[in-house]
């Protein structure tokens, strides 16, 4: 996706967590591409004060704000008819919004199971249909995974399975959308400095942190940059490449006690 120098007022990019680190991120990325914007977020007074900001510095740039619970069928479905409504054409879709819960199972509701599931991937292939069906002339898709998704990991159990499953349905929606114009990148972030609780996680990790960590902008525009290039899988930053290829001639069961091991050690519950 090259910067672009007009505003394309009929191109519009749908952001879900808009109002989040890396959705904001994402936004202003998307924003300085010209494109006209869709954002979406659970929360309307963050959405309206996001809007606010946006006509400030874009002022030529068109933003429509949808407040809507992506783990809620019923209101993703209102959002994605009063799109449809409009006439909109989708040029972009990141489906960013996601929910980081971290703690035993035995530690959930059926709930907040329902919950993590639904927003990190049945919105997210529900949007992507969307998407498909309401497309421009072409579309681009970006996944937002994790490298949590490479791994099981035990003690963020359905993060890591709800991001896997993302990789891979990407994956295999950028063959179907083979040869019509959509274009279809699973990224895989490692942990990014957004929310005070994931700062103190990345420095309770030392050097490490420190190193394999990357800013929500970072990974924006590398997101934005792969994408245009039809990339399948994106591991962002060179110590998380470096780790998943450092880490797979070892069997499985000493990553899987390795890891336990580390997150059994971290509980967050932040939605």
């Amino acid at each position: 996706m090259e910067m672009k120098n007009t505003v394309h007022t009929n191109e519009y990019a749908l952001i879900t967590g808009a109002t989040g680190g890396l959705g904001r991120a994402f936004v202003y990325a998307v924003a300085k591409r010209g494109y006209s914007l869709l954002l979406t977020a659970r929360s309307a007074e963050k959405l309206q004060a996001l809007q606010r900001e946006l006509q400030e510095k874009y002022p030529e740039i068109p933003t429509r704000i949808y407040a809507a619970d992506l783990s809620d069928a019923d209101s993703r479905i209102a959002m994605t008819e009063k799109i449809a409504a409009e006439n909109i054409r989708i040029s972009l879709l990141a489906n960013v919004a996601g929910a980081d819960i971290q703690k035993p199972l035995r530690e959930y509701t059926q709930e907040k199971i329902a919950f993590q599931c639904r927003v990190n991937f049945e919105s997210a292939v529900s949007l992507c249909r969307f998407a498909v069906e309401n497309k421009a002339e072409r579309l681009e898709i970006v996944n937002i995974s994790s490298v949590s998704g490479l791994y099981p990991t035990s003690y963020f159990a359905i993060y890591s399975a709800t991001k896997g499953a993302l990789t891979s349905f990407s994956q295999a929606l950028r063959v179907e959308m083979k040869g019509k114009n959509v274009a279809v990148t699973a990224i895989l972030p490692g942990a990014m400095p957004t929310r005070d609780d994931i700062k103190e996680q990345i420095k309770g990790q030392g050097l490490w942190g420190k190193l394999a960590a990357k800013s929500p902008e970072e990974v924006a525009e590398k997101s934005l940059k792969a994408v245009a290039k039809n990339k399948r899988k994106v591991i962002v930053g060179f110590w998380n490449k470096l780790m998943r290829i450092a880490t797979c001639p070892f069997p499985a069961s000493w990553r899987l006690r390795c890891i336990a091991r580390r997150w059994s050690k971290i509980s967050k519950d932040a939605f």
